[in-house]
């Protein structure tokens, strides 16, 4: 009797389990969701691009997949991915909250943080205080300008070996953002801070794998020892980095002196305690803040940089014509100007065509609408997990000439001039665009340029190719290569 018992509780759970999954009314369609996983078996987390893309074959641009109990929206193409970014990109503006994001972010900051209130003053603060120094101007591109010195540097210290670029790259794209949040550059050879690094880049892989979907559908699987205790750990020992910048930073400042984005968040405390204004500001919001640009402002342009560095080597034919370009307008200037670009079009062609080609992030950051909204005749609930298929944008038929091919007259006309394209959204789009895009844009296009001026970079066995598949994350970064460094006079 005991036995039957508890096959019919089995039973009766295993219904309800299967009624939870079943999709709302009005909802997108989608692969039939297996009790308590959904479809997380049903997909590669290594690399899920392709199951995405493979889904959307059957269930058409927009449709729902379960991650666990949660049930995730996926749009892809230009039409949909318009609409939700563009179109009602204020109705799809809100982030969606998981386990994951509370731990990172506790819903606070620029990147993760709700509609609302406090994210619209934080991002109106942080994008004036990043004008305040520097951004878009002179002195910004003098302080990249500056930092591409110290990689030229480093790199003429291994031109007569097989060299890995990503620690130094890493490093002096890091540099910028740490001058401008933190006042301070990083010597490349400062151990802590490689080591900062390096557990960012892991956490980027981690965040977007099985083990961290895992917890995100579960919360008990917190206290088991999985992989992906991993997350927390590294979690912790970055959290500690920069709350010791921080508290570094209340007890040097000088008040009226601001020399960084910290000081000036410090200043705008120091006026809400005279004025007696509440706002939103407070030091639980300024750290989720650092922690925001600090990521958000190393991983993505540094794999950006390697990638570009790949495909130099993979295609020497069009890193001989960047070079061309590069040398005919910088003529006896030490560097080129950020202004020179418009003159360009070419090398701007073949930075792009890495932004499409790589799909440095492909999914974006997950978006919710802030109410119900219609979206493809669908009915999408306020708080419904969205997830932005950039990716599929970048290798559209109909929009490129050359969709699978790494070809920078994708973005030419026929005379040879810069083309804009709908499809091409590396930052994303709409009132939740990358707020670091222009900086990222020009250290880009100063580091590239600086590194083709002093150097040619060349595969170290031609018959072996690059291993050109990502590993895949928030970002899509490459795997780990050696290239050959030839000086040039």
């Amino acid at each position: 009797m005991d036995i039957i018992t508890l096959l019919l509780v089995g039973f009766a759970l295993l219904l309800l389990l299967r009624w939870k999954l079943s999709r709302p009314q009005g909802f997108p369609p989608g692969p039939k969701a297996l009790p308590v996983l959904g479809n997380m078996l049903q997909m590669d987390f290594s690399n899920p691009l392709k199951d995405l893309k493979a889904f959307s074959k059957v269930y058409g641009p927009v449709f729902s997949i379960y991650l666990g109990f949660t049930p995730a929206v996926v749009v892809r193409g230009l039409k949909d991915l318009k609409e939700i970014l563009v179109n009602k990109g204020v109705d799809f503006a809100d982030r969606p909250q998981n386990r994951l994001i509370q731990l990172v972010s506790g819903g606070r900051g620029l990147v993760l943080a709700a509609y609302g209130r406090s994210w619209k003053e934080h991002r109106r603060f942080t994008l004036s205080t990043l004008r305040n120094f520097g951004l878009g101007k002179k002195s910004m591109e003098e302080r990249i300008c500056e930092e591409s010195k110290f990689l030229i540097k480093e790199m003429k210290k291994n031109k007569d070996t097989l060299y890995d670029p990503h620690l130094v790259l890493d490093n002096a794209v890091s540099n910028i953002i740490c001058a401008i949040v933190f006042g301070r550059r990083y010597d490349y050879d400062d151990p802590t801070f490689r080591n900062i690094l390096n557990l960012v880049h892991e956490h980027m892989k981690m965040a977007t794998g099985f083990w961290a979907q895992l917890f995100n559908a579960f919360g008990f699987v917190r206290h088991l020892p999985l992989p992906h205790q991993k997350i927390f750990r590294n979690v912790k020992i970055v959290f500690g980095f920069l709350r010791n910048v921080l508290e570094e930073h209340k007890t040097t400042r000088v008040p009226r002196q601001p020399r960084d984005y910290i000081d000036c968040y410090l200043e705008e405390l120091d006026k809400e305690k005279q004025d007696g204004y509440k706002s939103s500001f407070d030091d639980e919001n300024l750290f989720t803040c650092m922690v925001d640009l600090f990521v958000a402002g190393t991983e993505t342009t540094s794999s950006s940089l390697e990638w570009t560095l790949l495909y130099m080597m993979m295609y020497p034919d069009i890193q001989e014509k960047c070079r061309a370009e590069i040398d005919k307008i910088r003529g006896d200037k030490d560097h080129l100007d950020y202004e020179d670009r418009v003159r360009m079009p070419y090398t701007q062609a073949a930075l792009q065509e890495v932004q499409r080609f790589a799909s440095v992030v492909p999914l974006g950051v997950a978006h919710s609408p802030i109410k119900d909204v219609q979206l493809n005749g669908y009915t999408i609930p306020k708080g419904t997990f969205i997830i932005t298929d950039l990716s599929s944008l970048h290798y559209d038929e109909s929009n490129w000439r050359y969709p699978y091919e790494f070809n920078p007259e994708n973005f030419l006309n026929k005379d040879g001039e810069l083309m804009k394209s709908e499809s091409f959204l590396p930052f994303s789009a709409g009132p939740r665009v990358c707020l670091g895009e222009n900086l990222a844009r020009m250290e880009l296009f100063l580091f590239f340029t600086t590194m083709l001026t002093h150097f040619e970079f060349h595969w170290p066995d031609p018959k072996s190719p690059p291993d050109l598949t990502p590993v895949f994350g928030i970002s899509q970064v490459p795997r780990r290569f050696k290239m050959r460094l030839v000086p040039r006079t």
